[in-house]
């Protein structure tokens, strides 16, 4: 995510207008040499030099969401390594389980499974229940999307991981209590938890989601849908390391989502997906405080109580077309967090 006032935001904690300036008080653009207009510099987050956003050319109308690199950085990015598009490659990245049956009869069966639950699904249409997402039928498509996403994290020196992570030193599995929330917690459904357990079930079968990572000059890495999304349907689970966020309160990591806001502070928790981490990394955050951010929000992110454990889900929250890239609201609340900074 490209640094300026967006700093605050990758945080998660409020900062004073005081605090923002002293961060970039020796910071000076390398176009005008001036160090001005502090709120207006971007730094590139591979060699964290500054650039007035008025300098670059073109000139950027605001701070780009996702990782921004500058002129020099980005043209080597560019030359990003592809990982090998091989299937044993993939098989053995994303720790697929092997079977006798052929992926594509195991396909299949679930789509077929999914056709009976829709109709189902249907006649409850005023419940809103939540649908497990349909693979791309073509395995050659899937072992595409999985070498797109194979590619960003091994970038961005990353493992692979669709669950959440409890390491020692961080906060333990017992920590993830949703009765911690402040207000409380929504719970999962039976129904809907069979949906998110059948998500769960296709991706270590390498059934993965209809989604591919691609590379923008601007926005770093981000996601598209590779096929027709119905609304509803479930994208990913936001995973990652859990840490209490007073651990994080300085952390400069571009991707810290909450987990559980505490009433009282000290069992808040927040996941950090820059080690371990899945393609919800890679889904853009959203300005949500103008009309055109929330024209572009096509996902929400809702937090549940699953069996116990508080959980973070990344779901349709209309139709999206193939094509379309993907962008949620950040803040997981309205105005809990500035965005005003985002694209």
């Amino acid at each position: 995510m490209g640094s300026t006032l967006r700093a605050v935001a990758r945080r998660r904690t409020q900062a004073t207008k005081k605090e923002l300036d002293c961060d970039y008080e020796d910071t000076i653009c390398e176009e005008c040499g001036s160090g001005d207009f502090g709120s207006e510099l971007l730094l590139c987050d591979q060699c964290d030099r500054g650039f007035h956003l008025f300098c670059l050319r073109p000139i950027l109308p605001s701070v780009p969401i996702g990782s921004w690199f500058c002129p020099s950085c980005s043209s080597n990015r560019n030359s990003i390594s592809r990982f090998p598009l091989v299937q044993t490659k993939i098989i053995d990245f994303f720790r697929i389980q092997r079977s006798s049956q052929s992926s594509e009869n195991v396909c299949q069966v679930d789509i077929c499974k999914r056709r009976r639950r829709t109709s189902i699904f249907a006649t409850l249409k005023k419940k809103r229940r939540l649908l497990a997402y349909s693979p791309s039928e073509d395995s050659s498509r899937r072992l595409e999307q999985m070498a797109s996403l194979a590619t960003a994290l091994t970038a961005t020196r990353a493992e692979f991981s669709n669950e959440l992570t409890y390491v020692r030193g961080m906060a333990p599995k017992s920590a993830n209590c949703p009765a911690y929330e402040k207000g409380g917690m929504q719970i999962l459904s039976k129904e809907d938890t069979e949906a998110l357990n059948l998500c769960k079930i296709m991706m270590r079968r390498g059934e993965c989601p209809p989604l591919m990572v691609v590379f923008d000059p601007v926005e770093g890495f981000t996601v598209e849908a590779d096929k027709f999304i119905k609304d509803m349907t479930i994208i990913t689970e936001y995973v990652g390391d859990v840490d209490y966020l007073q651990s994080r309160e300085n952390d400069d990591g571009d991707s810290i989502m909450t987990l559980i806001s505490a009433a009282d502070s000290p069992n808040s928790l927040v996941i950090c997906p820059d080690k371990r981490s899945n393609i919800a990394r890679f889904i853009n955050g959203i300005n949500n405080h103008t009309p055109e951010g929330k024209k572009k929000q096509n996902l929400k992110c809702v937090r549940f109580d699953v069996d116990g454990e508080a959980r973070v889900l990344l779901i349709a929250n209309r139709d999206i077309s193939k094509g379309d890239r993907l962008y949620y609201d950040y803040n997981a609340y309205e105005h809990e967090y500035p965005t005003e900074h985002f694209v």
